[in-house]
């Protein structure tokens, strides 16, 4: 699969037709497969934390999450095929999962919130087998705390539920340091950091409108809703800055 970098930072030249197939294809030969769903700020983050950096690097596969991405991909005369977005890449696999005998396990949030988001899953999606939920509220290497009791239990909990698909909502980089630091030790197939969808499965947030999704202006309905992430949102100018006066510049 062709592959381009922004500011150092690998990316899939994927469309979502594409993206589903590959995990279907690591599903059918029982591979382990890691996926990384960058936006603006998590690449302006990756240029700053090498470990982030080594881990979107590593992974099997990086979908262009932020229409940042993909307008600085036109800028540097090299386009993406299209915005793969996290939640729409998981509920792609969860609908391919429902159809094809997939388990699912989630993770994240708050007491409750994966568990609400697994009863809405399976109202959208009746044959979908949920293996298994836990709240993103625990220690471990992602939070700095090695070989923290909280991290093994977490482990011992997808081991014995033995899901195809793992999908971790842990916020970036956490999530993805969670899937990096412990892919060996878990026995499931595929592994996806899901940000902030569980929420959304929850009914506890609410997705942008339609308009604001095809125009990649979810970041700004956000800000609107939740003021307290225009502090966050600063990594987009920085971004911007950054492909215009180095169009790529490998680290």
């Amino acid at each position: 699969m062709q592959r381009m970098t922004i500011l150092g930072v690998s990316i899939d030249r994927v469309d979502m037709k594409e993206a589903v197939s590959r995990v279907a294809e690591a599903l059918m030969l029982n591979k382990k497969f890691f996926i990384v769903t960058p936006n603006s700020e998590i690449v302006v983050n990756a240029n700053k934390d090498k470990t982030l950096f080594e881990i979107i690097k590593s992974a099997d596969m990086v979908v262009p999450d932020g229409i940042g991405l993909v307008l600085a991909s036109k800028i540097m005369k090299t386009p993406l095929k299209e915005r793969v977005t996290g939640i729409d890449l998981m509920d792609n696999l969860l609908k391919f999962s429902s159809e094809n005998g997939y388990s699912v396990y989630l993770i994240g949030g708050k007491e409750g919130i994966a568990q609400d988001a697994a009863e809405n899953i399976k109202i959208k999606y009746p044959n979908i087998t949920i293996a298994g939920t836990h709240h993103g509220y625990f220690k471990g290497k992602h939070t700095g705390n090695v070989d923290h009791p909280d991290e093994k239990e977490v482990i011992n909990h997808i081991n014995n539920a033995n899901p195809d698909l793992v999908f971790v909502a842990l916020g970036a980089p956490k999530q993805e340091k969670f899937i990096s630091y412990n892919l060996n030790k878990l026995n499931a197939k595929v592994f996806m950091g899901v940000g902030g969808s569980l929420d959304v499965y929850a009914g506890t947030v609410k997705r942008a409108p339609e308009i604001y999704q095809k125009l990649g202006l979810e970041w700004a309905y956000r800000a609107i809703k939740e003021p307290w992430r225009i502090k966050r949102l600063g990594a987009i100018p920085v971004f911007a800055l950054k492909v215009l006066i180095k169009k790529d510049k490998p680290m």
